[in-house]
């Protein structure tokens, strides 16, 4: 892995406490970046993993708050960037929900309720426009780097429903958008992971861990670790990339077709 020095810069990842946002959150660290580590108020989790990266001597403090409130997302970046030093490098929308612990087959349309679509857009799509919102003025100031986590299921992929294809569809679009506008001073892009092995509430039995992995070219489920890595050169190199979106699956929705 290439590896970046990121002395001196500053970063928030939001829904950082498990997952890919964990997995980035300590590379940050590790290249030398202070970290603002966002989790649910009610997520014991956060703090664990706050205290542990400290252990290692790493500089990360927690901002607990729900990106999927209008209120606590800015509140959250606002805070953010204030205990860190009232700056911001780097932002990373990483926090989304399913909205739903089972697989939501397209046909099953009743199962796909108005509550659903709230819960995914206030959080996939509306706390991450937010989050970018509240945190442009700052990120301009530093010339800094934005990367927001799509999914598959918002290019070709049926993801866990189609609410949530949705919402992912909507975060590339939106990921354009706001590379548009917030050039020349910050570049906008984003990832779209496959099949992930995280701390998910989607139920994954391990007979389709098994056939996500068999449909992949790489033959293997991605892990925290590879979305992170792809994430870390958006935001410490890619110099002349923005408004795009690299899919990180292993080649499993290229298989697909």
């Amino acid at each position: 892995m290439i590896r970046y020095d990121l002395s001196g810069k500053t970063a928030l990842v939001t829904g950082a406490a498990s997952g890919i946002g964990l997995a980035t959150a300590t590379m940050l660290a590790e290249a030398g970046a202070r970290v603002a580590i966002n989790h649910l108020p009610g997520d014991a989790r956060g703090a664990e993993v706050v205290e542990s990266l400290r252990g290692r001597g790493l500089d990360v403090l927690a901002v607990p708050g729900n990106v999927g409130d209008a209120e606590d997302g800015p509140r959250l970046v606002g805070q953010a960037i204030s205990d860190l030093g009232d700056r911001l490098d780097f932002l990373v929308n990483n926090a989304g929900t399913p909205g739903t612990t089972k697989l939501i087959p397209s046909a099953a349309l009743d199962l796909i309720t108005e509550e659903l679509w709230q819960a995914v857009i206030q959080v996939n799509l509306l706390g991450l426009f937010r989050c970018a919102k509240a945190a442009a003025p700052a990120l301009k100031a530093t010339g800094g780097a934005v990367v927001n986590v799509a999914s598959v299921a918002g290019l070709d992929s049926p993801g866990s429903s189609m609410a949530y294809g949705a919402s992912k569809a909507g975060v590339i679009s939106l990921t354009k958008n706001l590379a548009r506008a917030l050039a020349p001073e910050v570049r906008v892009n984003a990832i779209a992971p496959g099949a992930v092995d995280s701390a998910w509430m989607v139920e994954w039995t391990e007979e389709r861990r098994a056939k996500s992995a068999e449909k992949a070219l790489l033959k293997r489920r991605c892990q925290p670790e590879d979305l992170a890595e792809v994430i870390m050169f958006l935001l410490g190199g890619a110099a002349m990339v923005t408004g795009q979106t690299v899919v990180v699956d292993g080649g499993m929705t290229l298989e697909a077709r």
